[in-house]
Protein backbone atom coordinates (compact mmCIF):
# COMPACT_ATOMS: atom_id res chain seq x y z
CA UNK A 1 0.00 0.00 0.00
CA UNK A 2 1.14 3.54 -0.66
CA UNK A 3 0.84 6.16 2.06
CA UNK A 4 2.09 9.18 0.16
CA UNK A 5 5.03 9.47 2.56
CA UNK A 6 7.87 7.34 3.88
CA UNK A 7 9.05 7.04 7.44
CA UNK A 8 12.28 8.79 6.42
CA UNK A 9 10.37 11.78 5.02
CA UNK A 10 8.14 11.77 8.11
CA UNK A 11 11.21 12.08 10.34
CA UNK A 12 12.51 14.94 8.17
CA UNK A 13 9.22 16.76 8.59
CA UNK A 14 9.26 16.21 12.35
CA UNK A 15 12.71 17.75 12.62
CA UNK A 16 11.66 20.57 10.31
CA UNK A 17 8.56 21.51 12.32
CA UNK A 18 9.41 20.51 15.91
CA UNK A 19 12.32 22.01 17.84
CA UNK A 20 11.56 20.51 21.25
CA UNK A 21 13.29 17.11 21.49
CA UNK A 22 10.62 15.92 23.95
CA UNK A 23 7.91 16.50 21.35
CA UNK A 24 9.87 14.44 18.85
CA UNK A 25 10.21 11.70 21.47
CA UNK A 26 6.46 11.88 22.08
CA UNK A 27 5.89 11.31 18.36
CA UNK A 28 8.31 8.36 18.36
CA UNK A 29 6.55 6.89 21.40
CA UNK A 30 3.18 7.37 19.68
CA UNK A 31 4.51 5.59 16.60
CA UNK A 32 5.67 2.63 18.70
CA UNK A 33 2.31 2.41 20.46
CA UNK A 34 0.39 2.64 17.19
CA UNK A 35 2.52 -0.10 15.63
CA UNK A 36 1.82 -2.33 18.63
CA UNK A 37 -1.90 -1.60 18.38
CA UNK A 38 -1.85 -2.37 14.64
CA UNK A 39 -0.24 -5.74 15.40
CA UNK A 40 -2.83 -6.37 18.12
CA UNK A 41 -5.68 -5.73 15.68
CA UNK A 42 -3.96 -7.28 12.63
CA UNK A 43 -4.07 -3.87 10.93
CA UNK A 44 -1.55 -2.17 8.63
CA UNK A 45 1.42 -1.51 10.92
CA UNK A 46 3.08 1.00 8.60
CA UNK A 47 -0.11 3.03 8.17
CA UNK A 48 -0.78 3.14 11.89
CA UNK A 49 2.88 3.82 12.73
CA UNK A 50 3.20 6.73 10.31
CA UNK A 51 0.02 8.22 11.71
CA UNK A 52 1.37 8.06 15.24
CA UNK A 53 4.67 9.56 14.13
CA UNK A 54 3.09 12.52 12.34
CA UNK A 55 0.06 13.30 14.52
CA UNK A 56 1.52 16.31 16.38
CA UNK A 57 3.51 17.89 13.55
CA UNK A 58 1.94 21.33 14.11
CA UNK A 59 1.95 21.47 17.90
CA UNK A 60 4.67 24.15 18.07
CA UNK A 61 3.21 26.05 15.14
CA UNK A 62 -0.24 26.22 16.75
CA UNK A 63 1.21 26.84 20.23
CA UNK A 64 -1.08 24.24 21.82
CA UNK A 65 -4.16 26.15 20.59
CA UNK A 66 -6.54 23.19 20.45
CA UNK A 67 -8.88 25.05 18.11
CA UNK A 68 -6.06 25.15 15.51
CA UNK A 69 -4.08 22.00 16.37
CA UNK A 70 -4.13 19.41 13.56
CA UNK A 71 -5.37 21.87 10.92
CA UNK A 72 -1.81 22.83 10.00
CA UNK A 73 -0.62 19.23 10.17
CA UNK A 74 -3.33 18.19 7.72
CA UNK A 75 -2.46 21.10 5.41
CA UNK A 76 1.27 20.30 5.46
CA UNK A 77 0.73 16.58 4.92
CA UNK A 78 -1.88 17.08 2.21
CA UNK A 79 0.71 19.16 0.30
CA UNK A 80 3.08 16.19 0.67
CA UNK A 81 0.44 13.90 -0.85
CA UNK A 82 -0.14 11.86 2.32
CA UNK A 83 -3.00 9.35 2.24
CA UNK A 84 -6.38 10.70 3.37
CA UNK A 85 -6.76 7.85 5.86
CA UNK A 86 -3.74 9.19 7.77
CA UNK A 87 -5.04 12.76 7.55
CA UNK A 88 -8.46 11.74 8.87
CA UNK A 89 -7.01 9.95 11.88
CA UNK A 90 -4.68 12.87 12.67
CA UNK A 91 -7.58 15.29 12.36
CA UNK A 92 -9.77 13.19 14.64
CA UNK A 93 -7.21 12.80 17.42
CA UNK A 94 -8.19 16.40 18.21
CA UNK A 95 -11.91 16.12 17.63
CA UNK A 96 -12.57 19.42 19.42
CA UNK A 97 -10.98 21.38 16.56
CA UNK A 98 -13.29 19.78 14.03
CA UNK A 99 -16.64 19.65 15.83
CA UNK A 100 -16.78 15.94 15.22
CA UNK A 101 -16.65 12.73 17.27
CA UNK A 102 -14.30 9.79 16.87
CA UNK A 103 -16.13 6.72 15.65
CA UNK A 104 -13.50 4.51 13.98
CA UNK A 105 -11.16 2.11 15.75
CA UNK A 106 -8.15 3.75 14.06
CA UNK A 107 -9.16 7.17 15.42
CA UNK A 108 -9.79 5.92 18.97
CA UNK A 109 -6.48 4.03 18.90
CA UNK A 110 -4.52 7.15 17.96
CA UNK A 111 -6.23 9.35 20.54
CA UNK A 112 -5.86 6.84 23.38
CA UNK A 113 -2.41 5.69 22.30
CA UNK A 114 -0.81 9.09 21.99
CA UNK A 115 -2.36 10.21 25.27
CA UNK A 116 -1.09 7.28 27.34
CA UNK A 117 2.50 7.96 26.27
CA UNK A 118 2.60 10.95 28.63
CA UNK A 119 1.38 8.86 31.55
CA UNK A 120 3.98 6.17 30.85
CA UNK A 121 6.83 8.67 30.54
CA UNK A 122 5.76 10.42 33.75
CA UNK A 123 5.70 7.03 35.50
CA UNK A 124 9.26 6.28 34.33
CA UNK A 125 10.47 9.68 35.51
CA UNK A 126 9.48 9.02 39.13
CA UNK A 127 11.70 5.93 39.23
CA UNK A 128 15.19 6.52 40.64
CA UNK A 129 16.89 5.47 37.37
CA UNK A 130 14.25 7.15 35.16
CA UNK A 131 14.25 4.12 32.84
CA UNK A 132 11.30 2.54 31.08
CA UNK A 133 12.88 -0.86 31.68
CA UNK A 134 12.29 -0.40 35.41
CA UNK A 135 8.60 0.42 35.03
CA UNK A 136 6.29 -2.45 35.88
CA UNK A 137 2.88 -2.70 34.18
CA UNK A 138 1.14 -2.52 37.58
CA UNK A 139 2.81 0.86 38.18
CA UNK A 140 1.27 2.33 35.03
CA UNK A 141 -2.12 0.87 35.96
CA UNK A 142 -1.81 2.35 39.47
CA UNK A 143 -0.78 5.77 38.14
CA UNK A 144 -3.68 5.71 35.69
CA UNK A 145 -6.04 5.68 38.69
CA UNK A 146 -4.28 8.67 40.29
CA UNK A 147 -6.05 11.57 38.55
CA UNK A 148 -3.55 14.19 39.74
CA UNK A 149 -0.54 12.22 38.51
CA UNK A 150 0.35 13.35 34.97
CA UNK A 151 -2.92 15.27 34.97
CA UNK A 152 -2.43 16.28 31.33
CA UNK A 153 -2.88 12.64 30.30
CA UNK A 154 -6.65 12.79 29.92
CA UNK A 155 -8.01 9.57 31.44
CA UNK A 156 -11.25 9.84 29.45
CA UNK A 157 -9.27 9.76 26.19
CA UNK A 158 -7.09 6.88 27.38
CA UNK A 159 -10.28 5.03 28.35
CA UNK A 160 -11.35 5.08 24.70
CA UNK A 161 -9.24 1.92 24.44
CA UNK A 162 -12.24 0.14 25.92
CA UNK A 163 -14.40 1.33 23.03
CA UNK A 164 -12.10 -0.60 20.70
CA UNK A 165 -12.09 -3.73 22.83
CA UNK A 166 -8.98 -3.40 24.98
CA UNK A 167 -9.50 -3.20 28.75
CA UNK A 168 -7.51 -0.41 30.41
CA UNK A 169 -5.10 -2.76 32.26
CA UNK A 170 -4.27 -4.59 29.01
CA UNK A 171 -3.90 -1.28 27.16
CA UNK A 172 -1.46 0.01 29.79
CA UNK A 173 0.58 -3.19 29.47
CA UNK A 174 0.63 -3.19 25.66
CA UNK A 175 1.63 0.47 25.43
CA UNK A 176 4.34 0.19 28.09
CA UNK A 177 5.85 -2.79 26.29
CA UNK A 178 5.81 -0.90 22.99
CA UNK A 179 7.61 2.07 24.52
CA UNK A 180 10.11 -0.15 26.32
CA UNK A 181 11.01 -1.49 22.90
CA UNK A 182 12.28 1.95 21.83
CA UNK A 183 13.58 3.12 25.21
CA UNK A 184 16.98 4.08 23.78
CA UNK A 185 15.40 6.38 21.17
CA UNK A 186 13.35 7.97 23.95
CA UNK A 187 16.37 8.41 26.21
CA UNK A 188 14.57 6.49 28.91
Amino acid sequence: MTYGITRERSLELLHQHLNNPNLIKHCLASEAVMRALARHFSEDEELWGLTGLLHDLDVELTLDDLSRHTHETVRILREEGVAEEILDAIRMHNEHAHNDKRSERFHHALAAGETITGLIIATALVYPDKKLASVKPKSVRKRYKEKLFAAGADRAIIAECEEIGIPIPDFCDLCLEAMQGIADALGL
